[in-house]
């Protein structure tokens, strides 16, 4: 076998590793100045004019999260006080296909939400699974493109999407759900939808807690049968933007709760899986959902490229009682989506009315640049400090903008975060086929393994394909060689 070459950057200076960011120790923040990972976020950001890469096909509406229980003692948050009322914004979406792709192929649905709070927009940027298939943001331009297309053929191929698979045994959880029922939803409605990272809260005491965002659909989760969303695909490609737009519009308005999983900080330095792992979830044994109110969609939008198309989420839109966590991927988006945003929509996408704040004000110091339509006053300066006092500008206030923190002591280092007790890349994924599934969902799983393995074709990554299935459970691996025998 000819002997690889190595790993560049763009200028042809080898780079120490494809998996793992530099960040401060091996649970630390990532470092900005990690070149390699910024230029090929980047570039990633960049390939795609003007649909977004991925999550390009999607459609979404607007509604009301009303907080319904007390949760004051995990977060200052005022979009998270008994009583508190927002103005929402959601976008379905499907990870691989392009714009004008089915809406029913079997893929990870994207379930963005925007919260307008009187403290500024507050974004949860996730999935309808609680997982994801990498935990390191350098690896997310390779999963992608293993899920787009072939350069020469222009085509999409089993045979790279279980190659990058197999050789990314962190993946196992998310597939998994993917290739269950979760893969295939009745409709946007009949799913639940997931914050999937673990993000910090802070209350007013400025105690900090870890937490994960789940929402609940109050239409339950339903799935759809491969047969149908194969004749679907073929019908009518819009046909989950079609559902969404027609139930709200005869006013069956889809209504989800919102409920959250808390950890105290303490603990995340010595729980047993590592509460930062985006391909882990936390057991709801250890962590029970603690409910916080209920978001309704109730209202379709009245354009859909200016409200839709053009809305802008990142999970770096925080407010003072929330934040993130030195969770890599994470850590990863909060650099890549408004940088993707300005790719493709420009400059200043926050200033288009669906990005803007509803509720607060903006007050800063960002000047120019292209599609500048909000500007200062004259008599507002350009830069601080001045020494024009209030009108020259605002100033930061420390009180009022709390955000989210964490230690890090560490040499920079590229490296995967430190192991735990039960740690590991199949255990959770062979926990969700024997226990979460029943007997008619395992059928349905190994079926559609099937047809998976059936579109491989390349003998070494078909038994990359065996291996994977059996490390995740070495019945479940017995299973798929037999059947393919």
């Amino acid at each position: 076998m000819t002997e690889k070459q190595p790993t560049t950057t763009q200028t042809g200076t080898p780079v120490a590793s494809d998996e793992h960011s530099l960040t401060v120790g091996a649970n630390g923040s990532t470092a900005l100045h990690d070149h390699y990972l910024i230029e090929k976020l980047a570039s990633f950001n960049r390939e795609r004019v003007p649909e977004r890469n991925p999550h390009a096909k999607g459609g979404g509406a607007f509604g009301e999260f009303v907080v319904t229980e007390d949760v004051s003692k995990y977060t200052r948050a005022a979009a998270f006080q008994p009583g508190a009322k927002s103005e929402t914004l959601i976008r379905f979406s499907s990870v691989a296909g392009e714009q004008g792709s089915p809406d029913t192929w079997r893929d990870v649905r994207g379930f963005s939400l925007r919260f307008y709070t009187t403290e500024g927009n507050l974004d949860i940027v996730g999935n309808n699974t609680p997982t994801f298939f990498i935990r390191d943001g350098i690896k997310f331009p390779d999963f992608i493109h293993s899920q787009k297309r072939l350069g020469a053929s222009g085509l999409r191929d089993a045979d790279m999407q279980w190659d990058f698979w197999t050789l990314s045994p962190e993946s196992a959880h998310q597939v998994t759900y993917l290739m269950g029922d979760r893969g295939l939803s009745k409709s946007w409605r009949h799913l639940n939808g997931y914050g999937s990272h673990t993000y910090q809260w802070i209350n007013a005491a400025g105690e900090r807690f870890w937490v994960k965002y789940h929402f609940i659909s109050q239409q339950g989760v339903e799935h759809m049968s491969p047969e149908d969303a194969e004749r679907i695909a073929g019908s009518d490609a819009d046909f989950y933007r079609r559902d969404l737009f027609d139930a709200i519009d005869r006013g069956e308005f889809p209504s989800w709760d919102v409920e959250v999983q808390i950890m105290p900080y303490e603990e995340a330095k010595t729980y047993r899986f590592n509460p930062f792992d985006l391909t882990k979830v936390w057991p709801k044994a250890d962590y029970p959902r603690i409910k916080v109110g209920t978001f309704t969609l109730n209202r379709n939008p009245r354009n859909f490229f200016g409200e839709i198309e053009q809305a802008a989420f990142s999970p770096g839109n925080q407010v003072p009682g929330t934040g993130i966590s030195p969770d890599k991927m994470l850590m990863a988006r909060v650099f890549s989506y408004p940088d993707a945003q300005r790719h493709r929509i420009g400059t200043n996408f926050n200033q288009l009315p669906v990005n803007q704040p509803h509720v607060a004000e903006t007050h800063n110091y960002m000047h120019e640049g292209n599609m500048r339509f909000h500007f200062n006053g004259p008599e507002h300066r350009t830069y601080t400090p001045n020494s024009y006092g209030a009108a020259g500008g605002p100033a930061a206030d420390p009180l009022a903008g709390v955000e989210a923190r964490w230690e890090s002591d560490g040499e920079l280092t590229r490296t995967a975060a430190t192991l735990r007790a039960d740690d590991d890349d199949f255990g959770q994924a062979g926990t969700l086929y024997r226990d979460v599934f029943d007997a008619a969902a395992k059928e349905r799983f190994h079926a559609v393994l099937g047809g998976q393995l059936a579109s491989i074709t390349v003998p070494r990554i078909r038994e990359q394909f065996f291996q994977y299935w059996t490390n995740v459970d070495a019945e479940l691996g017995q299973i798929l060689r037999s059947n393919a025998a």
